[in-house]
C-alpha cells in the first residue's frame, strides 16, 4: 500500500500542476499506516484456530485504519482542487483520480469486512475476491497505469503520448470491465455466503458445494467478461506506449551561431 501511495503523492500533483493539498496530512497518513497496518493481519483469520484476543486485535486495528486511509484519499482528491476541469481533457489524470476513488472504496470495505459479524458472511466467498480486486485493479492498477503514461514520455524525451484517444479507450474499457467484475463478485459472494448459511430442519447444510458453485455461474461469466475488458485496456496501453517510444523525438532548433550584434541606438 505505502509504495503506491508514494506514486499517488508524486504523480497526482505533478500531473495536476498543483501542490499536495496537505503535507502535514500526508505525514499523519504515512505514520498511521506504518503503526496500525501491521496489526490488522489477524482479520483474515476470523473463525479459525487463532486465539479470540488476536482476532479482536486485528478487527480493532482494521477499523482504526478507516481514518488514516480516508485521510490519504481526501488528500489525493483535494490536491485536484482548482484542476477539476483537467479531468475532462486529460484521461491520464482522470485515471489517477479514479484510482484514488477506488483506494477510498476498498479501504472502507476492508475494515467493514473485518468486523466479525460481517466476516461470518463474507469469509471464503467471492465477496472477498471482489474486495481484493477493487484494490488491486482499481487502486494499484490505475495509479500504476497513470504513472506509466507520465513516465514514458519523460524517459524517452517525447513531447506527448502517441495517442490521447487510445488512453481514453483504455480508461473507459478498463473502468467498465472493473465495475462488472466487482459487482459480479459482490452479488456472487453474498449469495454464496447465504447459501452456506442455509440449514435443513434437521440441522444439515441445505445446499451442497456443487449447488453453490452452480449458483455462481452467471456471475462468473460476467467476472470473466470484466477481466477480459480490463486486460484489453492494458493491451491498448502497451500498444500506445510502444508507439510513443518509437515515434521520432521533437525537433530542436539549433543554437544561433555567430556573435549577437546589438541594434544601433
Amino acid at each position: 500500500t505505502a509504495g503506491f501511495l508514494a506514486i499517488m503523492y508524486y504523480f497526482v500533483p505533478k500531473r495536476a500542476e498543483k501542490p499536495v493539498y496537505s503535507y502535514r496530512l500526508s505525514i499523519v497518513h504515512f505514520w498511521s499506516l506504518i503503526f496500525i497496518y501491521i496489526w490488522a493481519g489477524p482479520h483474515h483469520l476470523h473463525y479459525t484456530a487463532l486465539p479470540q484476543w488476536a482476532q479482536t486485535l486485528g478487527m480493532t486495528f482494521s477499523i482504526m485504519l478507516w481514518m488514516p486511509s480516508w485521510g490519504g484519499m481526501i488528500n489525493g482528491l483535494m490536491t485536484l482542487s482548482g484542476a477539476w476541469d483537467k479531468l475532462r481533457t486529460d484521461p491520464v489524470l482522470r485515471m489517477m483520480a479514479v484510482a484514488v476513488g477506488f483506494y477510498g472504496m476498498s479501504t472502507f470495505e476492508g475494515p467493514l469486512m473485518s468486523i466479525r459479524a460481517v466476516n461470518a458472511l463474507s469469509h471464503y466467498t467471492d465477496w472477498t475476491i471482489g474486495h481484493v480486486h477493487s484494490g488491486a485493479l482499481g487502486w494499484v492498477g490505475f495509479i500504476s497505469f497513470g504513472a506509466i503514461y507520465c513516465l514514458v514520455p519523460w524517459l524517452w524525451k517525447k513531447d506527448r503520448l502517441y495517442s490521447n484517444a487510445l488512453v481514453e479507450w483504455h480508461f473507459w474499457i478498463a473502468t467498465l470491465g472493473l465495475l462488472l467484475y466487482i459487482a459480479a463478485m459482490w452479488v456472487s459472494g453474498i449469495g454464496e455466503g447465504l447459501l452456506w448459511r442455509e440449514y435443513t430442519p434437521q440441522g444439515f447444510l441445505a445446499n451442497s458445494f456443487v449447488e453453490t458453485v452452480s449458483a455462481k455461474h452467471i456471475a462468473n461469466i460476467i467476472r470473466a467478461l470484466g477481466g477480459l475488458m480490463y486486460l484489453s485496456g492494458a493491451l491498448i496501453m502497451a500498444y500506445n506506449i510502444y508507439r510513443t517510444i518509437r515515434q521520432p523525438a521533437p525537433a530542436v532548433l539549433p543554437a544561433a551561431s555567430g556573435p549577437i550584434v546589438a541594434a544601433a541606438a
